[in-house]
């Protein structure tokens, strides 16, 4: 892959351009971007990719996985791809993604060729931006002093999207309100003229801020200590071609939660309010009691 000018969105294409080990066994390295474990959409980007590197003229229109173990930062992980199907129109595979000799993720995806056929999608929400919204980089330094010392660097970190939140949350001082967000979200920078590219990293960033829209009614938030917090699955739909180093809007919203779980969906327009994505993933959402400190 060519290089691009922002550091940290090439580490990002340096994480999908994966190592084949074999036919159907590519190997991808692992970067910290939020604490101790692996990133889950570092690990929906990466197994997308592999996936995709056994298919031939066709896109990814969906993909539907189970994060079932936390990814190591400090290990590769190997994805072993099955070729379930190959038909006329349509395109299979199974993805397992494998650390220390067990399986952490499993995927399935369907690539399909492109077609014409009838259309209509829903309105774009009308909302501000992107221009004139401070971005969530901006945002975190106002926090800074609230943001503890040992995870303060992680926080601070420059991210391979600029994202820029309409109603930002603070997760150290949560309030309850309405299980629904926006953030206008585009690359650092301009990156190749390759479509499936642009999908794998649109499902990397598919997982930002999604999991903990369903935990805004409740006022609390995922850096509580007393909070855990996970993504189960994950499931995305590709419509229409974009660009991810051009805006788009990220609509969320949390419908359901219950038995400890947070149903949420997302929806993601162009700026001109073409409907290119959608999104569905659950979330352990599990208050612990924490030990009395004496």
């Amino acid at each position: 892959m060519s290089k691009v000018a922002s550091n940290v969105m090439q580490e990002v294409l340096d994480l999908l351009d994966l190592e084949t080990i074999e036919a159907g066994l590519f190997r991808g390295p692992s970067r910290n971007f939020f604490g101790k474990n692996v990133f889950g959409g570092q690990v929906l980007g990466q197994a997308l990719m592999a996936a995709g590197r056994t298919v031939e003229g066709r896109l990814a229109h969906s993909l539907h996985g189970y994060f079932l173990r936390a990814g190591d930062v400090t290990a590769p992980i190997v994805y072993q791809v099955e070729n379930i199907r190959d038909g006329k129109s349509f395109a299979t595979r199974h993805v397992k993604a494998i650390q220390h000799g067990e399986i952490i993720f499993i995927m399935s995806a369907s690539f399909a060729v492109a077609e014409e056929g009838l259309d209509h999608q829903v309105e774009m929400p009308t909302v501000e931006g992107p221009e004139g919204i401070a971005s969530e980089t901006e945002l975190r330094r106002l926090i800074a002093p609230m943001i503890p010392e040992k995870i303060r660097a992680v926080f601070e970190r420059e991210r391979p999207m600029e994202i820029r939140p309409l109603n930002p949350v603070n997760p150290f001082a949560p309030v309850k309100q309405e299980a629904r967000r926006f953030q206008w979200m585009k690359a650092q920078t301009r990156l190749p003229d390759d479509p499936f590219l642009h999908q794998c990293i649109l499902a990397f960033a598919s997982d930002f801020a999604l999991m903990g829209t369903a935990m805004l009614p409740h006022g609390v938030s995922f850096m509580q200590n007393n909070m855990q917090a996970a993504s189960i699955d994950h499931a995305m739909w590709f419509h229409r071609d974009f660009r991810v180093d051009e805006w788009l809007l990220y609509e969320m919203e949390g419908p359901n939660a219950s038995s400890s779980r947070g149903m949420n969906f997302g929806r993601m327009f162009t700026q001109d309010g073409r409907l290119v994505a959608t999104t569905a993933q659950e979330g352990l959402m599990r208050l612990r009691e924490v030990p009395e400190k004496y």
